[in-house]
């Protein structure tokens, strides 16, 4: 048996990336309006940090949260990203926690408290 350990590269289901991304998108909620880097949102929802990356550029695409490149000095940061809320996003989920709305992810709808 040879000395370095295989890595076996799983594929998970749409289900299972999709509460990833809501589990991502409530850290980031959370945490408003303070900006999180991608090894702090990896540390929180316990995934690495290159398929935490993945996941946050594909709700980038979507439009659900916004990549900042800079610092708060606005020098461009040559290897790192800081991730916020869309302003649609977050001001999806001020709405749902302000009107006290629920969601059944059974029946994927959402209901009043």
């Amino acid at each position: 048996m040879s000395g370095n350990l295989g890595f076996i590269h799983m594929r998970l289901s749409k289900e299972k990336t999709d509460k990833i991304k809501e589990a991502i998108l409530l850290v980031l909620y959370k945490n408003s309006p303070k900006l999180l880097f991608t090894s702090d949102i990896a540390s929180e929802i316990i995934r690495d940090e290159e398929f935490t990356k993945k996941v946050l550029k594909e709700l980038e695409s979507q439009k659900l949260v916004a990549s900042v490149d800079k610092n708060p000095k606005g020098i461009l940061y040559s290897r790192r990203l800081r991730w916020r809320l869309s302003s649609k996003t977050f001001e999806a989920y001020q709405m749902i926690e302000n009107q006290k709305i629920s969601y059944d992810e059974k029946n994927h709808t959402y209901s009043d408290l």
